[in-house]
């Protein structure tokens, strides 16, 4: 305990108090010396961006935080919704993804990550944004696709939640690995007198979409004893892409043309030098003597299609629709019980057991999975040696099918199978205990405490309406071969001619799962070492040991090669690492000329793993309190992240990216020409068989560590002209620069961009890897990761605050957050390319808006309270397929040769109200309403993303979201 003077309490507690009271949302945490002479005496303790506990709660690091009541102002019930909505957050997962197997695995060796919900501080990614319970790692998500180095910050209940500290600067000094983008430190409740419950119910203005959560928590107190208890549910419904009409289709404004070149008819690929070609004159010969034959079956004769009656040329206009298939928010469900105690085993010494347990079930859905065979269609890697043989009774060419000599594709959706859906069961543990104390050496106090932790997250996935490829071989091949349980395959046939008992044989339910475990010691001691003429010299000093292990493990059936669907193989790692830290706060002027105070801070850490040996990362900061209304603060700091494991071990996988081959139609001379020598042989009449294009994703064992470099420097201004007047109880403004640097980032190069440099150049730095069959299709594009090159990012962070007086109407408050986006640039090291993420452009379902603001207008009065939020994103750009220009798609700024071009994604500002009623009642009885999105704004189309025409990363979903609430405690 220290003895201070009241009025120098920092003005952190100040603002949160505030907050809490008029309901205020995600307050930076700065603080200023204010006037006055009263004392009290206030307890040491541990801030977000420091090791050392001390009770002046304002640092050299810009901090935000977000109260218990902050979340349940939002109408949201999750930790990783509400954070999202921060402006220094950037794309990332969430709910509204639909995206499961049926795209295929990331690169990063991590999964899909299907039902989860990430952060990423500074558009630098969730995995460089490491996630802190209480001071300590919180286990990495699985969801049954892959080993991640993100948190899904859902399996912490919102209920148990005290608040959350964002520390918007690299820390890697303090907290090691990941900790480049900043940290995310929620700190949970230790005690609550009494118990309380509250209850939710919200539903979206389109389609079903209902949400309902509670939750019941018990704690009390005794002279030893603190303890909290808590048990939450929460329940949200699906939404079909089909009840929204933008989403209907796959490309806004393209129609069917935007959809999927598999279809629910038979697709066959033929060269006209093909005997086939005799048959109805469906493949004439162009002026090169060489075209490829695109046809298509309509019609059924029992069950046969004939030859040629039954087929036409493929066009546009048969292309299937798979965006009703979709879901706009996925159902996901969660059950948690969480609970600590802590309980003082001596004045000095605190035991604390603390534990958490989630089981979140989830579940995506795809259109039917197609079936594909042949180089230029194919599903699988069976698939592309797979054919039809000439006695299958269904085969209407009468000559067998081959890939090796007369047929480059055959393809066919088989709704009959109907959807795809990947449901996950996710169960995450959480298990801490520790010893905390503190001891008195002369007149000087010490903190201490040892920790440990185990966790684990474990994820299974199941998947319904996929096929056994080596069972449709089967089907398809000798009919004396084809004996039971085979039953022959028409794939021939239209809608209805693949029976029951056909589906039975070719179906199998597969079964993937992927776990990630933590295991760490901690042990940490700080106090003053020695007091100096401005202040005492204060430090903290500790040691971790953590261990990590993952593992990814697919369904036999997959892992044999047999599955029709995405491939991918087992993965299995883990590491170790042993680390020391020391952290100095110096302080140099007290009440001298233009320096109330001047501090120092000096942080070093030392790593060692086991997978790529020692580091070192060093941080420096200062805190200048240049009078009673003004300080100036900075920071500069190295930082590093390891490879996950999923990154180093993760198994080769396929993506299938939606990508548009610059050889599709190509008639530039020089591209052209390139598009041959890579094995295209007359681009001018070529057709992309595809919009997905398979490319081979997976770990690599030779990457190395990110570093980086971060800058922060800063004012914070809280005008004593505007304290405790007529109009302003509180007036705090505060402005951040930041800058960050990365080297050897771990990033596997865009794909489309990799591709149109490679035909544009023909060089092999761009061109390795990727390499095309017979047809000219695309069969293999490695798109592995690498230390791809050098990540530049800076811009400013503004946030204003202001509380009123106490007025007749009653009390107001205002917050404003926002942060704008100066630079984002990726270059590659070997090619000095960029990527093409950059500020203000959409890319790959994601993107870096250059202004983000979110601003609440709070007002109090005796049992009623209200508060408005306004959300504010500034306009993108992204690029139009070229494809789809030619049948209308969306393009609000087509080129000259209506090609191509750019689409325009406006400015878009989300309103949301809440209204509060304490009931006059003997106990504590709340009552709220709200409604999210109140003018029901639509997100902007977007047709570049690959489902819903919106990105989800970014923005709301359509409509409004209303929801009432009761809460209770007694």
């Amino acid at each position: 305990m220290k003895l201070l003077h009241r009025r120098k309490l920092s003005l952190t507690i100040h603002t949160v108090t505030a907050a809490m009271l008029a309901g205020s949302f995600a307050v930076p945490a700065f603080a200023q010396s204010e006037r006055g002479d009263d004392t009290t005496r206030l307890e040491a303790v541990q801030v977000t961006g420091s090791r050392i506990k001390r009770a002046e709660l304002e640092g050299k690091n810009p901090i935000v935080t977000i109260t218990a009541r902050d979340i349940e102002a939002t109408g949201l019930n999750g930790i990783g919704d509400v954070l999202q909505r921060m402006s220094v957050s950037g794309s990332s997962l969430n709910t509204k993804f639909n995206s499961a197997g049926n795209f295929g695995f990331p690169a990063d060796g991590g999964g899909v990550g299907s039902g989860s919900t990430t952060v990423s501080l500074r558009n630098l990614g969730a995995k460089r944004t490491l996630v802190l319970v209480d001071g300590l790692r919180w286990v990495s998500e699985s969801s049954g696709s892959g080993v991640s180095a993100a948190v899904d910050l859902n399996t912490i209940p919102s209920s148990a939640v005290e608040r959350i500290e964002i520390l918007t600067d690299g820390a890697s000094s303090l907290y090691g690995s990941d900790a480049i983008a900043g940290v995310i430190n929620i700190i949970t409740k230790r005690k609550q007198e009494g118990a309380s419950a509250s209850f939710q119910y919200g539903d979206y203005s389109i389609g079903d979409g209902t949400t309902k959560s509670g939750n019941l928590s018990l704690g009390g107190s005794t002279d030893r004893l603190d303890f909290f208890l808590d048990i939450s549910h929460y329940e949200q419904d699906s939404i079909s892409a089909g009840d929204w009409g933008q989403s209907f289709y796959p490309t806004p404004g393209a129609g069917i043309f935007g959809g999927s070149s598999y279809i629910p008819f038979t697709r066959t690929i033929f060269y006209p030098t093909d005997p086939l070609n005799t048959y109805g004159g469906l493949c004439p010969i162009d002026a090169s003597g060489r075209a490829r034959c695109n046809i298509t079956a309509n019609g059924t004769t029992n069950g046969v299609q004939p030859f040629p009656d039954g087929f036409h040329r493929f066009t546009n206009a048969d292309r299937f629709n798979f965006a009703p298939y979709n879901l706009l928010l996925t159902p996901n469900e969660r059950n948690a019980f969480f609970g600590q105690a802590r309980y003082k085993v001596a004045d000095s010494i605190t035991w604390y057991l603390k534990g958490s347990y989630t089981n979140r079930k989830s579940a995506n859905q795809a259109a039917p999975e197609p079936i594909g065979l042949g180089s230029a269609l194919n599903t699988s890697d069976l698939g592309l040696i797979t054919g039809v043989d000439a006695t299958n009774p269904y085969n209407p060419f009468g000559v067998t099918l081959d890939p090796n000599s007369n047929f480059l594709g055959l393809g066919r959706r088989p709704v009959e199978g109907g959807p795809r859906v990947f449901s996950q069961d996710v169960d995450t543990r959480y298990f801490a205990t520790g010893l905390e104390g503190s001891f008195t050496a002369g007149d000087r106090d010490f903190y201490w405490d040892v920790n440990y932790v185990d966790a684990t997250n474990k994820g299974q996935q199941t998947v319904h309406g996929t096929y056994n490829i080596a069972h449709i071989a089967r089907a398809l091949g000798p009919i004396s071969q084809c004996t039971a349980p085979c039953v022959p395959l028409n794939i021939f046939g239209g809608p209805g001619s693949i029976t029951r008992e056909m589906l039975d044989y070719i179906s199998y339910i597969e079964h993937d799962i992927s776990e990630n475990k933590l295991q760490t010691w901690t042990a940490n001691i700080s106090g003053d070492i020695v007091q100096l003429p401005a202040g005492s010299l204060a430090f903290a000093a500790g040691y971790e040991n953590r261990k990590q292990t993952g593992s990814y493990t697919p369904d036999a059936i997959v892992v044999a090669g047999e599955s029709n669907g995405v491939p991918s193989l087992p993965t299995r790692g883990e590491y170790d690492v042993d680390e020391y830290y020391l952290e100095l706060n110096v302080p140099l002027l007290k009440d001298v000329a233009l320096a109330k105070s001047l501090e120092l801070s000096i942080a070093s850490r030392y790593s060692d793993y086991s997978t790529f040996g020692g580091t070192t990362n060093n941080k420096f900061g200062f805190r200048w309190q240049l009078s009673d209304d003004l300080t100036a603060r900075g920071t500069w700091a190295e930082g590093f992240r390891a490879p996950s494991i999923g990154e180093l071990y993760g198994a080769p996988a396929r993506f299938d990216a939606t990508i548009s081959d610059p050889c599709n139609g190509q008639t530039n001379p020089t591209l052209a020409a390139n598009c041959i020598a890579q094995g295209v042989a007359n681009p001018g009449s070529f057709e992309q068989a595809n919009t997905q294009i398979s490319t081979r994703t997976g770990g690599n064992i030779l990457l190395q560590p990110e570093t980086s470099k971060t800058l922060t420097a800063g004012i914070v201004y809280s005008p004593g002209w505007a304290e405790s007047t007529n109009w302003a109880n509180k007036l705090d403004f505060d402005l951040t620069f930041w800058k960050v640097k990365i080297e050897d980032a771990i990033q596997a190069p865009d794909a489309q961009a990799q591709l149109d440099r490679c035909v544009a150049t023909n060089q092999a730095v761009f061109c390795n890897g990727i390499v095309r069959g017979t047809s000219g299709d695309i069969i293999s594009f490695n798109n592995q990761l690498r230390n791809l090159g050098k990540i530049d990012t800076q811009g400013w962070d503004i946030g204003v605050n202001w509380f009123g007086p106490e007025w007749s109407f009653g009390t107001l408050g205002l917050a404003l957050q926002t942060t704008y986006a100066d630079k984002y640039k990726v270059v590659a090291s070997d090619t000095g390319q960029s990527e093409p993420l950059t500020v203000g452009v959409e890319v790959n379902n994601s993107s870096i808006p250059e202004w983000r603001t979110q601003a609440s207008l709070m007002w109090s009065n005796g049992p009623w309270s209200a508060r408005w939020t306004s959300r504010y994103t500034s306009g993108l750009e992204e690029t139009c397929n070229p494809d789809l220009t030619e049948v209308g798609a969306v393009c609000s700024n087509l080129n000259s040769a209506g090609t191509g071009g750019t689409n325009h994604l406006g400015a878009t500002t989300f309103h949301d109200v809440r209204l509060n009623w304490k009931l006059p009642v003997n106990f504590d009885f709340t009552l709220t309403a709200g409604v999210n999105n109140v003018f029901a704004k639509d997100p902007p189309i977007c047709v570049s993303c690959s489902l819903n025409g919106y990105d989800a990363s970014t923005y709301d979903l359509p409509g409004r979201f209303s929801y009432v609430q009761a809460s209770v405690k007694f």
